[in-house]
């Protein structure tokens, strides 16, 4: 096997021990007793905040653990089997506060493997002699395509409302964690100069960008987009799930017994969509390709708000397909922003800031307040939520951020330097 062949089986992988259980753990804490507790709501919120929390600093340790230490391969083979392990404990977890620990657990040692193999993608790339620009989007399809069949997998068998799911994920994270032995060596690069400071090291630097006024705010506006980020990955199969107590529909709907896979036509979106980017960027610009990403969230939720399995089935399929321009849009159009206007010293640094800004502080405010404010305002007796008041309510959020955004950040767009990356 060539070694890009060996790089699209990693890439499947490492996105198909994530959508294994990421989409359907709202199903499963929801439909059983470890989510029938007071503040129900609030302690999911903060069980998925781990993700962000993980985020914030654990890409940036394993990073310099694989600058100076350890061969990359090795590392990201170790995590795999670590989290693989970490998944298989939560099948004897049968409280939320444990839960939140042991999903913890398995963050800290999953969500560093992200970047570790874009890394490993890259280096045994280059080394092959490969344009990385252009080899490398086609191996990383093979991700989105491997959460896909992930989710279908535990729709189909059965696995959304128990703990199979992370069996499913725990055996594939260890048998790629084993793979990982087989890729090609990544010995340390010592990128790093010894004399680093911490702070450099860990890509704090970067934090001198907040001195920019238009920097600052297109980061702070990043924050607060990136907590809507995770929400209908957070409460979308819960929501479908939950129309089964219905009597209207009932648990034999067909969105109720494919809600994953429902939901799974958000990702096939976004393979389509980031196809589309740059004929946006290079006639709209980045500013408008963002505020369009944003009036997309207001469509995801405002469009879940009405949707149901019956006459109002198109809106929610509708809403899976505007999901793809609500992620890639903004994910994508904000790191070429970062990419084309920050100085090549600390460019790096720089993307770290903007994934720290949203998937990591972003994240973790979303998580938690939406879980808070699920619990106060829109959980009514026995437990039952009122989704199209939740789903509002995020649609509002959004289009708040959306018109302040349009305000407030100013930018021109002149499509003879758009793409433009400054050397």
């Amino acid at each position: 096997m060539n070694n890009k062949l060996k790089l699209t089986l990693v890439s499947f992988l490492q996105f198909f021990v994530w959508g294994a259980w990421l989409i359907t753990i709202g199903t499963y804490y929801f439909s059983n007793d470890i989510g029938h507790v007071e503040n129900a709501g609030a302690k999911f919120g903060a069980i998925f905040s781990t993700l962000a929390i993980s985020s914030i600093f654990m890409p940036a340790l394993t990073g310099i653990i694989a600058d100076k230490w350890m061969n990359a391969e090795k590392l990201y083979g170790l995590l795999h089997i670590l989290y693989g392990c970490t998944l298989f404990y939560v099948t004897q977890v049968h409280d939320a506060d444990t839960l939140y620990y042991v999903i913890f657990l398995a963050m800290i040692f999953y969500m560093p493997t992200i970047s570790l193999s874009n890394s490993l993608s890259y280096t045994i790339l280059k080394r092959d002699g490969y344009d990385v620009v252009k080899v490398f989007p086609p191996i990383r399809v093979w991700g989105t395509i491997g959460f896909i069949v992930a989710m279908w997998i535990t729709n189909l068998s059965g696995s959304k409302v128990n703990t199979n799911q992370f069996v499913i994920a725990g055996v594939a994270a260890i048998l790629l964690g084993i793979y990982s032995f087989t890729l090609p060596k990544c010995p340390p690069q010592k990128s790093i100069s010894e004399k680093a400071s911490l702070s450099e090291q860990l890509g704090l630097n970067a934090f001198s960008l907040f001195k920019n006024y238009r920097t600052a705010l297109f980061f702070i506006f990043s924050m607060f987009l990136g907590a809507a980020l995770q929400l209908t990955n957070m409460y979308g199969d819960t929501f479908l799930n939950d129309f089964g107590n219905n009597p209207l529909y009932g648990p034999d709907s067909f969105v109720v017994k494919y809600s994953t896979i429902i939901m799974s036509i958000s990702q096939i979106s976004e393979t389509v969509f980031i196809l589309t980017i740059p004929f946006f960027l290079k006639k709209f610009g980045i500013k408008n390709v963002m505020l369009f990403s944003m009036i997309a969230w207001v469509l995801r939720f405002g469009l879940f708000a009405y949707g149901n399995p019956a006459d109002g089935l198109w809106m929610i399929i509708l809403s899976c397909v505007v999901y793809g321009m609500a992620f890639d849009f903004f994910n994508i159009s904000g790191s070429l922003y970062v990419e084309t206007t920050t100085s090549p010293a600390i460019r790096s640094s720089a993307q770290g800031m903007f994934m720290m800004v949203t998937n990591g502080f972003g994240a973790f405010l979303g998580s938690r307040v939406s879980g808070y404010v699920i619990d106060k305002y829109f959980t009514v007796a026995g437990g039952l939520k009122d989704w199209q008041g939740i789903w509002v309510s995020f649609a509002v959020y959004a289009l708040i951020i959306a018109v302040l955004f349009a305000v407030m950040f100013k930018y021109k767009h002149d499509p003879s330097k758009e793409l433009v990356v400054q050397h």
